[in-house]
């Protein structure tokens, strides 16, 4: 990381920093403030659910005196258990001054349970008035509770109210405290970013000065800046051109001359180049002078020969037409044919070609040279080393979305590394034997082809043959696009 880069983020961390400690401070007193708040609000609402759940329950035994139901029962169970948790919630809030006050407090929840059972006991039995007193009872016993609860109230407001108090001057200070660190941030951040600017800033100025210099032509004046960062090493730049600029002038004139000797080794070069390639054979030229070699070995009768020269012609004007071009598969096989044609002249009985092809599948569209260097290969490094010889098969199927093209050998088989480098589209030895089109080439022609990257398979061992599997897309992905619907 250079030099100036580091300063940034030095004065980046520093900000962050004093923001994160403000931040995580006033988080944590404003935690603290607020869990002190809900401490005593829930103090005082246990004593008011106290209150209120025993006036409830009072409410409810009185429904039920007068009309003793399930659904009153039910009721009223539910309250009994509504001020069994509400005393149970009291116990948290016992301290050094309320413990005598809170214990009283809880015995006479307990008596109003104990009064509310007996009434209910003596309504069971149908003894009206002993209920009804232990009703009258029970109601006494509620009121107490409620004076109790507002005695309680009372006290936790003496006991907090200096609590509270503390936090209102708190709060009252950290906002003079924080004006103050905001002041100190302020200050503090504007002599830093003053420090920061200036030493980038002033070695900037010094390195201008120097540039107009040099400008105006003064090639003595020294370039010296002192700094740590990027800026001094470009001024130390500065100064080694100072010191070559004169010397760059004269080598500017010796590389001119050179450059004009270059360029007039370029043109005689070219002209070199013209006449290599006037004095090479015309391809077309050797096209024309097969077919005539072809015509007059037919007339001198010999046949055999006449057809070999034009499977020759046929395979060498298919490779000047066809190769950056998209055919059909019919027009594949007519060349493959030819290729055989002439292997099987070459190798008489040790090369036999077995075709099997469906004509439905003749009509799809495939890259010029595709069929033929695999054959090839099949051909030169499958059967040719094989002393009896070998078959090949060729096979074309309708395999539903796709043409399914196999060409399989019983031949010496391919080492998986060879498979791997022909996968992969990387360079493969051909023993100087081919065409020129490589196996890798045609892998890669038929991927950009079809823009699809499972299009070929192949399955080898070593003694067991080879089989290539070529899956074409009836359709090529573009096609398929140019015949969708406007959206």
């Amino acid at each position: 990381m250079n030099r100036i880069q580091k300063k940034i983020w030095m004065l980046a961390t520093v900000v962050l920093s004093i923001m994160a400690i403000i931040w995580i401070a006033l988080t944590y007193y404003n935690q603290k403030t607020q869990d002190q708040y809900n401490d005593i609000l829930q103090r005082y609402l246990r004593l008011n659910e106290v209150t209120i759940s025993s006036q409830q329950l009072i409410m409810d035994l009185n429904n039920y005196l007068i009309k003793p139901s399930p659904a009153n029962l039910e009721q009223l169970a539910m309250s009994k258990e509504k001020i069994r948790r509400a005393k149970y919630e009291v116990f948290g809030l016992r301290n050094s001054e309320n413990d005598f006050a809170l214990t009283n407090y809880t015995n006479l929840i307990d008596s109003l349970i104990e009064t509310t059972d007996r009434s209910l006991m003596f309504q069971s039995v149908q003894e009206t008035e002993a209920s009804a007193k232990e009703f009258s009872e029970a109601t006494r016993i509620s009121a107490y509770i409620s004076d109790m609860s507002l005695t309680l109230l009372d006290t936790e407001l003496k006991t907090y109210d200096r609590i509270y108090r503390g936090i209102i001057e708190q709060s009252v200070e950290l906002k003079k405290l924080g004006i103050w660190v905001m002041l100190l941030i302020t200050v503090l951040l504007l002599i830093i970013t003053y420090w920061f600017s200036r030493s980038i800033t002033k070695p900037v100025w010094k390195l201008t000065q120097a540039a107009n210099e040099l400008a105006s032509g003064r090639f003595d004046l020294q370039i010296e800046v002192k700094s740590d960062d990027e800026i001094s090493f470009l001024a130390k730049t500065f100064d080694h051109m100072r010191i070559n600029i004169n010397n760059l002038i004269s080598e500017i004139q010796e590389k001119a001359q050179l450059e004009h000797e270059l360029q007039q080794n370029k043109l005689l070069l070219k002209e070199s180049q013209l006449r290599t390639l006037q004095s090479q054979i015309n391809p077309h030229f050797l096209f024309n002078t097969l077919n005539t070699l072809s015509k007059k070995a037919y007339l001198e009768g010999s046949e055999e020969t006449s057809d070999l020269l034009v499977s020759v012609a046929g395979l060498l004007r298919y490779n000047l037409k066809h190769l950056e071009k998209s055919v059909t598969l019919y027009e594949e096989v007519i060349v493959l044919k030819q290729y055989m044609d002439i292997q099987k002249a070459r190798f008489t009985d040790r090369v036999q070609f077995h075709m099997d092809i469906e004509d439905t599948c003749l009509n799809v569209s495939i890259p010029g040279l595709t069929l033929q260097p695999i054959v090839e290969n099949a051909v030169v490094h499958g059967i040719e080393p094989k002393e009896d010889g070998g078959v090949i098969w060729f096979r074309i199927k309708d395999d539903q979305e796709r043409v399914r093209i196999e060409i399989e050998d019983d031949g010496l088989g391919m080492p998986e590394h060879k498979i791997k480098q022909i996968l992969e589209e990387q360079l493969v030895e051909t023993d100087g034997q081919s065409t020129g089109i490589g196996f890798s080439n045609v892998v890669k022609r038929l991927r950009l082809f079809y823009s699809d990257e499972d299009v070929i398979d192949i399955e080898s061992g070593k003694g067991t043959g080879t089989k290539v599997v070529l899956k074409i897309p009836k359709t090529r992905r573009i096609e398929k696009h140019e015949k969708a619907p406007d959206c």
